[in-house]
């Protein structure tokens, strides 16, 4: 009995071994918020979008100020003027603080949309950049360095593939 159970255990090992031969996956990770922040394309798309994000804020605050000029005047008229005439100037300035927060909201979103597109075709390129080196230095599994609790820096390509998209990427366009 004791002969069987040695059998067992040493087939079980061999087992185990063998299969671990087998298995030899490369995988690999990568920073994909680096390669965002650092490659050339990234760069352009942040870029842009800092620009736009600041000229709709710029806009916003300069409708703000100019509708709490109006307002102060309106105000500093509510004793000279008629009940009519001041309440037709209330009613005036509401109906364009509704129109100045469609058209922000409507700016916002465009530029949400944008952002989506943009990231979108950035992730498309990537995922381009990806697959030819993975393909090319034989990776079974590139994983996201953000998902990783641990692993060896000898499995961190994020550099590699920086260069590499950077080579094969200069622009991101969106239609």
């Amino acid at each position: 009995m004791l002969k069987k159970i040695n059998k067992v255990i040493f087939y079980i090992f061999i087992f185990a071994f063998s299969t671990n031969a087998f298995s030899q996956d490369k995988i690999a990770f990568i920073d994909l918020n680096f390669i965002l922040n650092n490659s050339s394309a990234g760069k352009k798309i942040n870029k842009e979008l800092k620009t736009k994000t600041e000229k709709i804020a710029t806009e916003f605050k300069d409708v703000q100020s100019q509708i709490e000029k109006e307002k102060k005047k309106i105000f500093a008229q509510k004793n000279v003027i008629s009940k009519e005439e001041y309440n037709k100037m209330i009613i005036d300035l509401e109906n364009e603080i509704k129109k100045y927060n469609s058209s922000i909201q409507k700016k916002q979103n465009n530029l949400a949309k944008y952002k989506n597109q943009i990231r979108s075709e950035f992730s498309n390129q990537l995922k381009t950049v990806l697959e030819e080196y993975s393909k090319e230095n034989s990776i079974s599994m590139i994983l996201r360095k953000e998902n990783l609790l641990i692993g060896k820096n000898t499995l961190d390509v994020t550099n590699d593939i920086l260069n590499l998209f950077n080579k094969n990427v200069k622009n991101i366009k969106v239609q």
